[in-house]
């Protein structure tokens, strides 16, 4: 069970990595591009800056990739253990879908993990000073 003060807590629920409040982005999932780039620059609750410099996230791409290895993985795994004989053509298109389909997701998540491995979790961090 997640609870406040885990910093998987933060990533999954896409809260501040500090106070575990205040929202990373402006809206919720959404398939249109615009709304899925926008983050708030400050934290509501602690005021912590989200892009400490300018470039910041830059570095949740190695993120990304990693969850996208990760998802081409699994999609390899599912058509050996169901097929035993993996159709390319057919892996290609399931893969690229899959992709597509969960796209603003893993943007989403690897901006959040890549914020929660820098900042950590402080309690009862209600003081605006950033």
């Amino acid at each position: 069970m997640l609870k406040k003060g885990d910093k998987l807590y933060s990533i999954l629920h896409f809260n501040c990595p500090r106070c575990h409040e205040g929202k990373l982005f402006k809206s919720g999932l959404s398939y249109r591009f615009s709304k899925i780039t926008q983050m708030h620059s400050h934290c509501s609750h602690c005021n912590l800056k989200f892009e400490k410099e300018p470039g910041f996230f830059y570095g949740a791409m190695y993120v990304s990739y990693g969850l996208t290895v990760a998802l081409w993985i699994t999609v390899a795994v599912a058509f050996y253990v169901l097929s035993e004989k993996i159709n390319p053509w057919l892996f290609m298109l399931t893969g690229s879908l899959l992709l597509i389909i969960l796209l603003p997701g893993i943007y989403r998540l690897s901006r959040a993990i890549w914020i929660a491995m820098f900042v950590n979790y402080e309690k009862g961090k209600e003081i605006k000073d950033d």
